[in-house]
């Protein structure tokens, strides 16, 4: 992309070396028409503070443009995984790279920093113009969604490492926040409620375990989801990740919202505790919202447990934001009103204080866990 270095070089201008090269399977024009023709995708995402276009060695953008005055910048990188393998195995690329940009925004808005640019890297085996056109397509749509410019980044054929078909992604965002104006997890408080936010369905995390689960039970991406006879299972697993940027960054300048979780990899077990300070914990009530049909499926295929479940998948909650009890109505209002289903999902509580007694809550307490979930040998069983 911007800085690729195939950008500069145009197409009419081949050589012995550059017909060498694709020879041994890079193609340099190739790759050139292939930038070329992001143009249009990139200027679709340009916002103030973006500093010139594509096509020169780095990229640069001015923070005081985009209406800081005193900014810290915040970064953050991620991949979409697994899932990948699911998107090529089925030949649907096109949400692929909505993934992408949200595995990276969302991490950055639970920071309470607003997404400013993004860049990709793309490598592949060979270079397939229909499959890198669809993939970007996906990026350049969730960065108009999260408010972000596509500013750069690189694309690399590379026959020998990747096989034929694959490919691989990785995605950076930078964004900022006025000096002093980051979340803090350590304002968070006993008798804070805990708001959480609903999940598009497994985001980009759990993907080597659903994978596993499929496989065994010879089940097809393309057969009919026993759980939504309206769609396939392969539907199902690749619904792109949801974008919380615009609802959560309302909120938080609202002044709602004293920390947040994203729920990624390790899910709700593992991400909470990323929210609090150490002398706290979270007691989740599972009846406090539904847990998805594709869940429950997994579950049973897979014979896994409620831990297992809640360790590894956001069972259907992929966000949580932490405020005053006394804010959580208004937090819930402002969310409806931004178009996001939330719920009061549970509280935190001090480390030492009893919760009720669940069947992840159980499996948490035994590794050392700081997350209790009552209920979920009830609630969690479809």
């Amino acid at each position: 992309m911007a800085d690729d270095p195939h950008s500069s070089k145009p197409p009419e201008a081949r050589t012995p070396e550059a017909d060498a090269y694709r020879t041994a399977g890079v193609d340099i024009d190739a790759a050139a028409r292939f930038v070329e023709g992001l143009g249009p995708l990139a200027r679709a995402t340009r916002r103030p503070g973006v500093l010139g276009g594509l096509g020169g060695f780095a990229a640069a953008f001015d923070p005081r443009a985009a209406g800081f005055v005193d900014p810290v910048l915040v970064a953050t990188t991620d991949g979409v995984g697994t899932k990948l393998k699911i998107a090529i195995e089925t030949g649907r690329h096109d949400a692929i790279g909505i993934d992408l940009v949200a595995m990276c925004v969302n991490d950055l808005v639970a920071t309470g920093a607003e997404p400013l640019f993004f860049l990709d890297y793309f490598a592949c085996g060979r270079l397939d113009r229909k499959i890198a056109d669809a993939v970007v397509t996906g990026i350049a749509e969730g960065c108009r969604e999260a408010g972000c410019a596509l500013i750069g980044g690189e694309t690399a054929e590379m026959p020998g490492l990747y096989a034929s078909g694959d490919y691989d992604l990785a995605g950076f965002a930078i964004g900022a926040a006025e000096r002093g104006g980051l979340l803090d997890p350590a304002t968070a408080a006993a008798g804070d409620a805990v708001i959480g936010l609903a999940a598009s369905g497994l985001h980009a995390n759990g993907f080597s375990l659903v994978r596993r689960i499929i496989a065994d039970s010879r089940a097809g991406y393309d057969d009919t989801a026993p759980f939504d006879r309206r769609q396939t299972i392969g539907d199902a697993l690749l619904a792109p990740t949801a974008i919380y940027v615009r609802p959560v960054l309302a909120a938080v300048r609202a002044g709602l919202v004293k920390s947040i979780a994203n729920i990624t990899g390790g899910g709700l077990l593992e991400n909470l505790p990323r929210a609090l300070p150490d002398s706290l914990r979270c007691a989740l009530d599972a009846y406090a919202w539904p847990l998805p049909p594709l869940y429950v499926w997994l579950r049973q295929l897979g014979g896994l447990s409620d831990r297992d479940l809640a360790r590894t998948f956001n069972c259907g909650i992929g966000m949580t934001l932490t405020t005053a009890p006394g804010h959580a109505d208004a937090l819930l209002d402002l969310l409806r009103v931004e178009g996001v289903t939330a719920w009061t999902i549970g509280r935190v509580i001090a480390a030492e204080d009893e919760a009720a007694p669940g069947d992840a809550e159980a499996g948490a307490a035994r590794s050392g866990g700081r997350v209790a979930i009552a209920g979920t040998e009830r609630a969690w069983r479809g």
